[in-house]
């Protein structure tokens, strides 16, 4: 019986000579079987609670902090998605702002301001567009009169409108030019028809690569973001897509029109 006590003191005296060596216990307070007599005197309770058991709490609650994390959303600052959507309404603004300069060089047969824009006047060695050196105006729907800043410039002003593929044969009047807008051919309605398609397909897909990039950026956020916010958003740039097509498409119809009545 001697024999079978002291081979379970040794076992439980190895266990806590590792737990000792680990966390700092005090050894004195082992038994051995040489102070077998101090086991009724020095109950198995005395033992410092272990810090070994308060090491695993802090690892489990550790492990637990950082497994509520991976499941957590991670902060982001509120601004990006309204950033998102600004960025994507002024390349829109953008794209119908193009497509309007660019119908506006179209001659159709109505006289505006804006259809001489495009024409590129060389002075002095210098080529700058017609709107930076002349007042273009409109005197009637088929008359223009344009009016140097510089009276001295009418010349090449009026040699770069008649070079220009616009038709145009300005008269000089003073220090002004004057030009007529000649009625449209059916030739030259079915061109300028074909452009204008073609405008407006270009404007579509500008807005159109506007809305994927605003979507791209949505994408990043699907860890960040409840599924409901994700879809709430990716709605708000299809409704932004679907308004600035529209306003594209209106902006076309109007300069076909414009072409058809001549």
């Amino acid at each position: 019986m001697s024999a079978y006590v002291r081979r379970a003191f040794s076992c439980r005296n190895i266990l806590l000579l590792r737990s000792s060596a680990l966390h700092g216990y005090n050894s004195s307070r082992i038994i051995t079987p040489l102070n077998m007599s101090m086991v009724d005197k020095v109950p198995f309770l005395s033992v410092p609670p272990s810090n070994f058991m308060e090491s695993r709490r802090t690892f489990a609650k550790g492990r637990k902090s950082k497994d509520e994390a991976g499941v957590s959303t991670i902060g982001i600052s509120p601004d990006v998605v309204p950033n998102i959507k600004a960025n994507a309404i002024s390349l829109m603004e953008a794209a119908i702002g193009a497509l309007s300069a660019e119908l506006s060089k179209l001659r159709t047969g109505r006289a505006s301001p804006g259809m001489l824009d495009h024409i590129i006047v060389e002075i002095s060695g210098m080529k700058m567009p017609l709107n930076r050196v002349a007042v273009v105006s409109v005197i009637d729907s088929k008359t223009l009169s344009v009016n140097p800043y510089d009276p001295q410039t009418l010349k090449q002003i009026e040699n770069a409108i008649v070079s220009s593929p616009l038709g145009l044969n300005p008269k000089t009047d003073g220090d002004r030019l004057i030009a007529g807008i000649p009625p449209l051919t059916k030739e030259h309605m079915q061109a300028m028809a074909k452009v204008v398609t073609k405008s407006c397909e270009d404007s579509r897909q500008s807005i159109r690569r506007a809305r994927q990039k605003a979507m791209d950026a949505i994408k990043k956020l699907y860890s960040n973001l409840p599924k409901d916010d994700i879809k709430r958003f990716e709605k708000e740039v299809d409704d932004l897509t679907k308004k600035f097509i529209k306003n594209a498409e209106d902006v076309c119809k109007a300069k076909e029109k414009e072409i058809n009545q001549g």
